[in-house]
């Protein structure tokens, strides 16, 4: 069983990865009203993901008899200026994520919850793709701003993208 700090710190893990989960589904939402609706299947495959990486917190939680109690989660940022921002939000957003994973990781070793810490190092190697891909996305988004064109290009490109939550357990 895990101390109640660490119960309480994995509860804010779960808050966390559900306000990233409803923050990409209103990105999802203003990528649709903009007409990008490449860019909206993406992010809605992200909330998706992110769902899942709370329900994996939310599994390990109740796997060591711990309690789950779920926090609030905030009302997402609704509007933003063009899709180069929202990928800043999101490249941002991510890093906030990755920095909490390693809060996590260093208290569970400060509690030497060698459990924890091991089941965190899927997360804090998951924050790297996570990153990565959106830092990717931004790159070309930023060389394309200019171009309508580009942008529409990039919108088709990034609807390839798919989401299965069994495919992530």
């Amino acid at each position: 069983m895990i101390s109640k700090k660490m119960q309480g710190r994995l509860n804010k893990a779960i808050q966390l990865e559900f306000e990233s989960s409803y923050l990409y589904l209103s990105m999802a939402a203003w990528c649709e009203a903009t007409g990008l609706d490449g860019f909206a299947k993406w992010m809605v495959a992200q909330s998706g993901e992110e769902r899942s990486h709370g329900m994996k917190v939310f599994k390990y939680l109740n796997d060591q008899q711990s309690r789950v109690k779920l926090p609030a989660v905030g009302e997402p940022k609704q509007d933003w200026p063009s899709i180069v921002e929202v990928f800043e939000e999101s490249l941002a957003h991510e890093k906030k994520v990755t920095a909490a994973y390693n809060d996590l990781m260093t208290f569970a070793g400060e509690e030497k919850d060698h459990a924890t810490q091991s089941f965190l190092t899927w997360f804090v190697d998951e924050q790297i793709e996570e990153e990565r891909t959106a830092a990717g996305i931004l790159e070309k988004l930023k060389l394309v701003s200019a171009s309508p064109s580009g942008i529409l290009l990039l919108d088709s490109h990034v609807s390839k993208r798919s989401f299965s939550p069994a495919a992530a357990q």
